[in-house]
């Protein structure tokens, strides 16, 4: 299968001068006008947040590039120090000589009221924040080694600032000095491109690729996000540099592949990543999974656009719900990923059943922790909800294709615990069926299964799952060490009450552990 995505005009105001000096309005940026006119210095707010007026998005992201003409060291420190100083106590300064930047947080109740309010000027519903966030930095211009992403900076003009900036939407900037308050500056016309949604770099692609390698991963996520193409030559030039993605650390890629998963349609970026070449360099297991075997007129499916599609299935399903939480969200979009990833790994041909993939699953789980450990994810509780996920997301799609069982139910429950409802999830996910009535029957079965995890919830199965007799009492019993009998008469036990044999009761049990004692030779 394959995904067709829209691409629309975007939706976005076009401001005058003005009107931008009216929006930028308030007392934070006419506080920074004074302080920059009072130095003698050219101030300009840039970046994402200059993007994001126009865009009419809330933005977070206050960035300033400070220019100085007489040589004045640090220019963007030297004007966040009289911020401060201007601001008293309700601001905190953070200096970075080695990298000539400098941050202000001002805080305060009343901080809407000095603080840009891109949220309420939306439309949507004012947001009380407790501090914002100003970065500033003197405009420079970059070089950059063949070996490495770190670049060799001087102090440059405003000109030479732009020019380093990634894309064309992110290279605008608005004049904060009092005399040009609210003047636009857009040499590379990123205003055009926000509006027609391209996304393309204001210099040559194959330089600012090769530069900086990130800013390829970057170029797919604002493309991502914001639904926009990429322009031809700067996608062609994603191509030619793929290689270059291997200078770059293995947490700057997954913090990138985490915000492409976190947008409102991921599968968009892991497409474009597999077009470019991104993806068999950063992600080869999902890489691999882009193919179509056939085999005595028999083929199976695409695994790679099924994965993108039990993702979307999944975004769809945790979209409009606060459970799970976004964290949790973040990690079971993981295991969507994930969820096949031991199919290559497990495919056969059987010459009667065609193409199989049994126990991928278990393979797939067992893959989790290497592919986390090498892309630099975190190896915690994260990561075990993943591999959990990935392991146990064939069980409630084997139990509602099937007569809906208590025991069947009680044991799943019981294997996945707290993270019942996100497997479920997952599992509705991964219906893709294009066999209407089949895809139904699986959906009618799923509401069975549900139901019933819903009836154990309301008896309390935690404590109905677990045998009131355990392994320190059997060994305290038959006078054992820890050892393999133990671990039988504890499983015994435990299959007993899942599957409903006995009452989960004291006597009954004591009298089932006696008779596979018997057996194991234990008793006489």
């Amino acid at each position: 299968m394959s995904f067709f995505f829209c691409n629309f005009a975007v939706e976005m105001m076009d401001y005058t001068d003005a009107e931008l000096a009216q929006i930028l309005d308030k007392d934070i940026f006419h506080m920074i006008s004074e302080v920059a006119d009072n130095l003698g210095l050219e101030c300009y707010v840039v970046g994402g947040y200059v993007r994001d007026i126009f865009l009419e998005k809330p933005s977070d992201d206050i960035d300033c590039v400070v220019v100085s003409h007489d040589g004045m060291p640090s220019p963007g420190i030297a004007v966040a120090k009289c911020l401060k100083k201007k601001l008293g106590k309700k601001a905190s300064l953070s200096v970075f000589k080695n990298f000539g930047t400098a941050q202000v947080k001002v805080y305060g109740r009343d901080i809407n009221e000095s603080a840009p309010s891109l949220r309420e000027r939306a439309g949507g519903e004012a947001v009380e924040e407790s501090s914002i966030e100003i970065e500033f930095v003197g405009a420079r211009k970059e070089s950059y080694q063949r070996d490495s992403r770190k670049p060799i900076v001087e102090d440059g003009t405003l000109e030479d600032d732009q020019n380093r900036r990634d894309f064309t939407i992110n290279a605008m900037a608005i004049c904060l000095n009092k005399s040009r308050f609210g003047e636009l500056v857009d040499p590379f016309g990123g205003v055009d491109d926000l509006y027609d949604g391209i996304i393309r770099t204001p210099l040559d692609p194959d330089i600012t690729f090769s530069d900086d390698p990130l800013r390829m991963l970057r170029c797919i996520r604002f493309a991502t996000r914001f639904n926009f193409l990429i322009e031809d030559e700067t996608f062609e030039a994603l191509e030619r540099n793929a290689e270059r993605i291997k200078i770059i650390s293995g947490e700057r890629i997954a913090d990138e592949l985490n915000k492409i998963l976190m947008t409102k349609h991921p599968s968009r970026g892991f497409v474009d990543l597999q077009r470019s070449g991104l993806l068999a360099i950063i992600f080869p297991e999902l890489s691999q999974m882009d193919m179509v075997e056939t085999k005595n007129g028999r083929a199976h499916k695409n695994n790679f656009y099924h994965t993108l599609e039990v993702l979307e299935n999944v975004v769809k399903q945790t979209a409009n719900t606060q459970h799970p939480s976004p964290n949790t969200q973040l990690w079971l979009r993981w295991a969507a990923v994930l969820h096949d990833i031991g199919k290559p790994k497990s495919k056969r041909w059987d010459p009667v059943q065609g193409w199989t993939f049994h126990a991928h699953n278990i393979i797939g789980a067992k893959m989790v922790p290497g592919i986390f450990r090498r892309m630099k994810l975190p190896m915690d509780a994260k990561m075990k909800f993943v591999q959990k996920m990935v392991e146990l997301h064939m069980r409630p799609i084997a139990i509602a294709d099937d007569i809906v069982t208590d025991s069947a139910v009680r044991r799943m429950v019981n294997d996945a615990g707290d993270d019942i409802d996100a497997l479920m999830a997952l599992c509705e996910a991964d219906i893709t069926s294009k066999n209407q009535q089949r895809k139904q029957h699986f959906l009618d079965n799923y509401q069975l299964v549900r139901q019933k995890i819903e009836d154990l919830k309301e008896k309390d199965f935690k404590r109905l799952l677990q045998p009131v007799i355990d392994g320190n009492e059997i060994m305290e019993m038959y006078n054992l060490k820890p050892s393999r009998e133990v671990g039988i008469l504890k499983q015994y036990l435990k299959d007993a009450v899942l599957d409903n044999k006995v009452e989960n009761e004291r006597e009954p049990l004591l009298a089932l552990l006696n008779e596979k004692a018997k057996e194991l030779g234990l008793v006489k």
